[in-house]
Parts: C-alpha cells; sequence; structure tokens
C-alpha cells in the first residue's frame, strides 16, 4: 500500500486523468491514455485505487479522479485477466467505505462504487450473502443505489466477456430473490419517509426508489406472489401515485409496463385505474400539449390492453374507458363520439409515434373479437359493442395519417411524404385491414366517401382526399373478396377533374393526390373497368399522373391493370390513340425505367389484343418505332464527332438511348407470351424482327459500347428479342455471337456480354451446325485478359460479377453442347488449375468469404468431369470441395 499512497504515484494518476477529460491537443490525450492503460495493468492498480476511494483524506481528490478510481477497480474485477484479490472480503469493506463515504457525491461517482460492489458480489464467493449482512451500515442514499445495480449486473454481465458462466449468474440471481421480501420493505419504509430525512429531495428520492423497484421487478421479485396480494401491494399504490409527479413519472410508467407484461393477473386491477387515468391524468397532459406525459399513458394503457384484449374485449365500463382514452391519445376533437360522454380537447402533432405505439393493442383487440366463433351472439354483442369504438378509430388514424401542414411538404413543385408519416403508413396497413372486416365492407367504404366533398363546389380539402384514398387502396383485396356493391361515382368524379386542375389549386400536392388515386385505380381496376364509358378519363388521369416521379409508379401500374382488365374494348382506335400519345410522350428518358417498362407492357398487352392482323402488326411496329429514334440520336452523334463535345448533350443522349433500348426490351419480353400463346403470328415477329436488329446491330459495332449502362440495355433487349423472336436471330447467330466475343475483349469489365451470349447458346446451342461459332465463341471469351488475370483469391473478389457470368456461359455450354465439352475442357482448364490453386492457398477465413465465387467454379469443375468421365480430375476436385 506504501507504493499505492504514495504522493507521486497519486500526482501522476490526477495529471493523467485530467489530460485524458480536459487536454485540449489529441496527443495529450493520447498520451495520458496510454499510461492510464499501463497502470490498469500494473500490480498496484487494486491498491491505488482502493485508496483513492477509501482514504480519509481531507480534501478529497477530484469527482473525475475518483470517478476513474471506480471506474478501474470495477473494470478489473469484472475481467478474468485481473484475478480477485486473496482477501475479497477487504476489497468488500473499502468499498462499502466508499459508498458511505460518497453517498451525497454526484450520482455518477456513487453509481460506478455500487456497480464494482454488484461485480464482486457476483463473483466472490458468498458475495450477495457477505454484502447484504453488511448493508445495514450503509446511508439510505447508497444502499438504494446499491440494490437498484445489484440485480442489473445479471444482464449487464451477459452482455461481455467477463467470465462469469451462466451456473454463476443463475446462483447469483436465486441468493439475490432470497433478500427480496427484506428489500421491498426497505423500499416500502423509504417511500413513507418525511422529505428530507436523509439529504436528499423528495422528489429524488421517489425517482430513486422507483428505479430500485423497476431493477427488482425485472428480477422476478413478485414471482409467486398470490394475485390478490400483488394487486394490493402498497409499493404498485406508490408506483402508480407517482405517475403524478413530473420528476417520476417516466420510471413509475416503466414499473407499471414492466408489471403487467411480467404478472397475467394485473391487467385486471390496472383496467379499474382506467377512468382515473383518463380523467385526473391524460385530459389535463392533452390540455397543456404535454407528449412526453401523454406518450407515456399511452404505453402503459396499450400494455395492459394488450396483456388481456379478451378482458377489453369484454366491453366493461373500464374496456371502454381505456379505449376512449387510446383514441384520445391519438386524435381528440369535438367530432370524436363514443357515446360515452366523452369530453374532447384538440391537440395535434406531427409525431406520429404516440398514435404509432397505439397500433398493436388495436390489432390485438380486433383480432380478439374477430377470433370469437361468427355465429355465436357473444361474437355479436362485442362486434355490436366496439363498432362506434372502431368508427371512431378510423376517423381518429385518418387524421393522424394526413400532412398536417401539406404546403410544408410540397416544395418546388414536388411533392413529398414525411419519412414519420411513411412509417406511421407502413405500419397501419394491417389494422385498416382489420377495421374494415369488423365494420363491413360496405360500412367501411361509406365513411371514406361519403364527406361530401366530392361533388360539393366549395373547397376541397385536398389532404383529406388523398388520405382517404390511401385508406381506400390498403384494403383492396379484402373489399374485392366481400364483392360488395361499389359506387364508384366519386372516385371517377375526381378522376375526371383532377388531369384539368393547376398544382395551385391542389395546395401544390397534386402528384401527391395523383399518387393515392393511382394506387386505387390499380387496385381496384378490374371494377373501374368494367363500365366502358370510365376507360377514356382513367386513362387520361393515369397519363398525367405518369409524368412526375412521386405518382408515375402508381399511375403506371394502374395503367398496366387497366390495359390487362379491359381487354375486351381496350383495343378500340380512339382508345389506342390514348396509349400511343403516353408512349411518345416518354422519349425525353424522364421517367424511372421501370415505370416505362410497365407502361410499354400496358401498351403491347392492349395492342395483342386487337383482332385485326394487319392493324396489330402495325401498332406494335409503331409502338416499336416509338424509341427508335431515341437510339438514332445516338448513333448519329458517332457520324458526327462535333456532338461529343458538348458533354452534357452527349449524357442526355446516352441516358435517352439506355430508356429507348429498355423499353423495346420490355415489348419483346411481353409478346414473349404472347407468341407462346398463338396471339401473335410469325409475320409480326418478322416486321419488329426487321426494325429492332439492323438499328441494334450498327449500335453493337459503335464506340458507345463502351457505356455500362448502353451496353447493358443493348444485351438486355437483345436477350428479350432472342426469346420472342426466336428462329428469326439463328440465321445471324454466328454474326451475334461474333459481335458480342468483340466487344467483350473490347470492354472487358462489361459482363452483360458474357449473360447475353449465355443465352444465345441456350437457345440454339443444341444444334449441329452452330457447333463450330460456339467453340470458337468460348475460346474468345477464355483468351480475354480479365479472366486469365483471375489467379487469385484476391482478383476473384474484385469481379464476382464477372466470375458468375463466365461461369453461367460454361454452365449453359455445358447443358447445350455436350458433344462440345472437350474444347470447353480445353478452354476452362487453366482457369480451373488456377481457382483450384487459390482454394489451396486460402485460410478458412478466406474461404468463406469467396464461398460465392469459388462454389460455381467447382460445381462447374464437377458437372464437367461426369460428362467427360474424368475419374482423376474429378477426384482432385472433390478433395477441394471438402476441403473448402
Amino acid at each position: 500500500m506504501d507504493v499505492a499512497e504514495s504522493p507521486d504515484i497519486q500526482a501522476q494518476l490526477a495529471a493523467a486523468v485530467h489530460a485524458l477529460n480536459h487536454a485540449s491537443h489529441p496527443s495529450a490525450r493520447l498520451a495520458a491514455n496510454q499510461w492510464l492503460l499501463g497502470l490498469q495493468r500494473s500490480p498496484q492498480a487494486w491498491a491505488l485505487s482502493v485508496s483513492l476511494l477509501a482514504s480519509a483524506d481531507h480534501p478529497a481528490p477530484s469527482v473525475d479522479l475518483l470517478f476513474f478510481a471506480a471506474q478501474m477497480l470495477r473494470r478489473m474485477i469484472q475481467s478474468p485477466d485481473y484475478p480477485l484479490l486473496d482477501n475479497a472480503a477487504q476489497l468488500l469493506d473499502a468499498l462499502l467505505v466508499a459508498a458511505r463515504r460518497f453517498c451525497l457525491a454526484p450520482p455518477r461517482l456513487l453509481t460506478q462504487i455500487c456497480l464494482a460492489l454488484a461485480a464482486l458480489a457476483l463473483r466472490a464467493e458468498g458475495g450477495v450473502d457477505g454484502l447484504f449482512a453488511r448493508m445495514p451500515h450503509l446511508p439510505d442514499p447508497a444502499l438504494l443505489e446499491l440494490l437498484t445495480v445489484l440485480p442489473e449486473e445479471v444482464a449487464q454481465d451477459e452482455s461481455g466477456d467477463t467470465g462469469v458462466d451462466s451456473a454463476t449468474r443463475c446462483r447469483f440471481t436465486r441468493e439475490l430473490l432470497t433478500h427480496a421480501p427484506a428489500v421491498l420493505e426497505f423500499l416500502l419504509a423509504q417511500s413513507e419517509k418525511p422529505a428530507a430525512a436523509d439529504g436528499l429531495p423528495l422528489h429524488e428520492r421517489s425517482r430513486r426508489i422507483l428505479r430500485c423497484l423497476l431493477s427488482w421487478v425485472r428480477a422476478g421479485c413478485f414471482a409467486g406472489a398470490p394475485a390478490s396480494a400483488l394487486a394490493a401491494h402498497p409499493l404498485l399504490t406508490f408506483a402508480f401515485n407517482s405517475l403524478q409527479a413530473f420528476f417520476s413519472f417516466e420510471v413509475a410508467i416503466e414499473v407499471m409496463t414492466e408489471l403487467v407484461s411480467q404478472y397475467q393477473e394485473l391487467p385486471q386491477a390496472f383496467l379499474s385505474k382506467m377512468p382515473y387515468i383518463r380523467e385526473v391524468l391524460l385530459l389535463p397532459a392533452l390540455a397543456n400539449r404535454s407528449e412526453k406525459i401523454i406518450a407515456g399513458l399511452t404505453s402503459l394503457m396499450c400494455e395492459v390492453g394488450q396483456a388481456a384484449p379478451g378482458l377489453v374485449a369484454e366491453g366493461s365500463n373500464e374496456a371502454l374507458s381505456l379505449a376512449d382514452a387510446l383514441l384520445r391519445s391519438i386524435y381528440c376533437t369535438a367530432n370524436v363520439d363514443l357515446t360515452l360522454n366523452c369530453r374532447c380537447i384538440a391537440f395535434s402533432s406531427e409525431d406520429w409515434e404516440i398514435a404509432d405505439s397505439t397500433l398493436q393493442f388495436w390489432c390485438s383487440l380486433a383480432h380478439c373479437i374477430l377470433g370469437i366463433d361468427e355465429q355465436t351472439s357473444k361474437r355479436n354483442a362485442a362486434q355490436e359493442l366496439f363498432l362506434p369504438v372502431f368508427s371512431s378509430l378510423l376517423d381518429a388514424l385518418l387524421f393522424r395519417a394526413q400532412i398536417i401542414d401539406i404546403d410544408e411538404h410540397c416544395t418546388g413543385g414536388v411533392s413529398s411524404i414525411p419519412d414519420g408519416l411513411v412509417q406511421f403508413r407502413l405500419n397501419l396497413e394491417e389494422l385498416l385491414v382489420d377495421i374494415c372486416l369488423l365494420l363491413g365492407a360496405p360500412t367501411y367504404i361509406n365513411k371514406l366517401l361519403s364527406s361530401g366533398w366530392g361533388l360539393a363546389s366549395q373547397s376541397t380539402p385536398w389532404k383529406e382526399v388523398e388520405v382517404r384514398m390511401y385508406a381506400l387502396s390498403m384494403v383492396a383485396d379484402t373489399i374485392l373478396q366481400d364483392g360488395s356493391p361499389f359506387d364508384f361515382s366519386v372516385v371517377m368524379h375526381f378522376v375526371n377533374i383532377l388531369p384539368s386542375r393547376t398544382p395551385a389549386e391542389l395546395n401544390g400536392c397534386q402528384f401527391l393526390i395523383y399518387k393515392s388515386f393511382g394506387d386505387v385505380i390499380g387496385s381496384y381496376s378490374k371494377w373501374l373497368s368494367s363500365s366502358k364509358s370510365n376507360i377514356k378519363p382513367l386513362l387520361l388521369f393515369c397519363a398525367s399522373g405518369i409524368s412526375k416521379s412521386i405518382s408515375s409508379n402508381s399511375c403506371s401500374v394502374a395503367l398496366r391493370k387497366l390495359c390487362e382488365d379491359a381487354s375486351s374494348f381496350i383495343h378500340e382506335p380512339p382508345i389506342l390513340e390514348i396509349l400511343f400519345w403516353i408512349s411518345e410522350g416518354m422519349g425525353e428518358g424522364n421517367l424511372r425505367i421501370e415505370d416505362e417498362e410497365e407502361i410499354i407492357s400496358a401498351i403491347t398487352h392492349a395492342l395483342c389484343s386487337i383482332l385485326d392482323k394487319e392493324l396489330r402488326k402495325t401498332s406494335l411496329a409503331r409502338l416499336l418505332c416509338s424509341s427508335y429514334s431515341a437510339i438514332e440520336k445516338i448513333i448519329d452523334i458517332d457520324r458526327d464527332e462535333l456532338l461529343r463535345q458538348n458533354p452534357s448533350a452527349y449524357a442526355q443522349a446516352l441516358n435517352t438511348a439506355v430508356h429507348g433500348l429498355h423499353r423495346m426490351g420490355a415489348l419483346f419480353s411481353h409478346l414473349a407470351t404472347s407468341v407462346t400463346s398463338g396471339l401473335i403470328d410469325d409475320d409480326t415477329i418478322s416486321v419488329l424482327f426487321g426494325i429492332f436488329w439492323p438499328l441494334l446491330e450498327i449500335l453493337s459495332q459503335s464506340s458507345h459500347m463502351e457505356n455500362t449502362s448502353l451496353s447493358t440495355a443493348a444485351c438486355r433487349s437483345l436477350s428479350s428479342a432472342i426469346h420472342s423472336c426466336g428462329q428469326h436471330f439463328q440465321i445471324l447467330l454466328p454474326k451475334i455471337l461474333e459481335r458480342l466475343s468483340t466487344n467483350f475483349l473490347l470492354y472487358q469489365r462489361h459482363d452483360c456480354f458474357l449473360r447475353t451470349a449465355a443465352n444465345m447458346i441456350e437457345e440454339f446451342g443444341h444444334k449441329e451446325e452452330h457447333s463450330v461459332v460456339c467453340v470458337k465463341t468460348i475460346e474468345t471469351f477464355s483468351s480475354a485478359a480479365s479472366l486469365s488475370n483471375l489467379n487469385s483469391s484476391y482478383t476473384c473478389d474484385q469481379e464476382p460479377d464477372l466470375i458468375e457470368a463466365y461461369a453461367n456461359f460454361a454452365s449453359a455450354f455445358i447443358r447445350c453442347c455436350p458433344k462440345l465439352l472437350s474444347h470447353l475442357a480445353r478452354c476452362l482448364s487453366c482457369h480451373f488449375k488456377r481457382q483450384l490453386y487459390a482454394l489451396q492457398q486460402c485460410t478458412e477465413e478466406q474461404h468463406l468469404q469467396q464461398f460465392h465465387i469459388y462454389r460455381v467454379f467447382l460445381m462447374l469443375a464437377l458437372l464437367m468431369c461426369w460428362n467427360l468421365q474424368n475419374a482423376p480430375l474429378m477426384n482432385h476436385v472433390v478433395w477441394c470441395w471438402f476441403k473448402f
């Protein structure tokens, strides 16, 4: 102890701690940290920490120094690298002295000392009993803190590698719980003490009592207690009364929430307190807009309801009071009337967390009611009783799902929904379906569409319209399955008037509203399209909504579904002209590629339903040509080098061409199904092929193929055309494979050429007349430097897409050209040797990292060896596989 008590070492420690916490230069803090780490590993660390904490020096060292000493001591006790002193009892006594000495010190210091005591009790033989035997000598503040952290030590220890096994933790918990009755008596006595009896303010002592009670509740201090005794326990009354104190409110909520979640007997007791919670606590909080109080009470009430939804479903006055209180926490206004003598208070907030926290309770209650046998009187009674509750809930949720200040979220003509509201709406979907089931589809629809704003001449509340359309689209499956009659006059009213409204008339949120209506049209397209008179306005509406990013996806999907569901008259000339007008509007490439593909698929479906073969052929050719000019423009740039000198114009031309190629690919992808079903004849395919291939051939020979996006789009459209045009490409197989091989040698990071070649092999490789060109192709690919350089695990990891594409090509060759496997073996032998060698050199960790790459090569090797009946090579591959 002499060394530890040396003023020099203590002065050095004090200087290092001060530098660590307060030095301005990073190098000084780093040097201090290194010195302190070295001290912690030294033999004198134990004695030095104990000396600083337990000695009665005056004045006492700084709080920072004492805190560091307690923290260092705790870490050494917890770490298996620092064995405890032979006499752990002396260390325990020293820490208790420190706890007495600093019972009124800053809380973080006392907490750290108590954590060290808890860690010691967990690890020392008889530590719990020894600690409790010495506790009576501690002042109340120190005792409260120590009792708080003791149960927490188990949970904290489980999260770290502190060398304490599960058996030791279980023993510690059992020993701890033997003292639970005494701890609860102590806490009850503390709760009855007058103010400032121990130097602590009353509100602070109450908060500490509740924190301690929470720790012991989580440890299971009430396990096995009779239900009646538990519900009537004075500490529960103390916790409940603490809800009225702002400083202790949060921890009181935690205590009661934990109790309700652990003990099934308590929800009934807490349910009886709901009228008091609503009248005395919640309504004033709503009046004062105290979101902290509202959120806490909502959390507690939801926990009570979720713990016993069957109890709530019985519909007692207390249960209805709970439902009313939760409704108020979401949305309170004079319009909410549950016939429960409700006095409602206006309160609104853009914080969706409170409303979101109630959703699980409402779902549990709805599922409980819907789970009752449908034919029983009990189900009917419960459903009738809660009908006004869920009707009011729908109103509240619709209010909360609105954008409060819609103009704030519409800047520069672009509408957006806040992230919190997006998440709330996602979580709301299940509950809306449950409400629809409980109310019945007709009632649900009537509530959404009977507001009177649809046909009124007065100003339309657009945010209300938008959220109701959202709610209508979310339950489409349920309503369609119900099959009840649906009057779409309100929907069609807006469909007719919206295209003529300016963004200013729609509060700047034109396309946010378009998105919700687009979702409704897509969801109910079969019913909406059953009336021929609806088709034209619906298509014009979709055309307007497609033009902006926020609504383009919902409106393009709606367009596709309309074309699919109205196939009996979608091919009529006036309707086709609208569709062509929509397709011609995509020439600028401003839409997302996915949305353009949806639109092209929709229009292609409509054109394929044309009965007149000649008109069908010319219409499909017209649709294909609508993308022709975009690709022609990029080819023209090749002829005029001056155009390349304008980077902005060239980038725009590339983007437009990429979109045009994707649209062509979408057309051919849709045609593949129609060709298989016999809807499209060979003459039509010949015409489309004659338009497509000459243009793509010129493009494939241009320098623009260096652009990854363009080459990928070109290859994708070619693959789609191959699947739909079939035999028309057979005569071009040598030319196409040669072009793909040449482009791959030029741009060896573009795996799209390998993938397209694999599609060609799969389509035509089984025919013997193509064997020469197939062999030449794989030899060309295999000679590329990008593949030859894949000679280590590191280089393979850099090019996973290229490896996968090459392996897929080789796999297609094996499946479709079995007679040419000797050529494949010759081409791939060097690659397999390199890969197998790399496997043998890898560590176990590298094997796991490279699994996705090597698996492909090894499986290919096994497949090839099996076909070649090469037993020696197969044995070597199998050996590598098991080693891998």
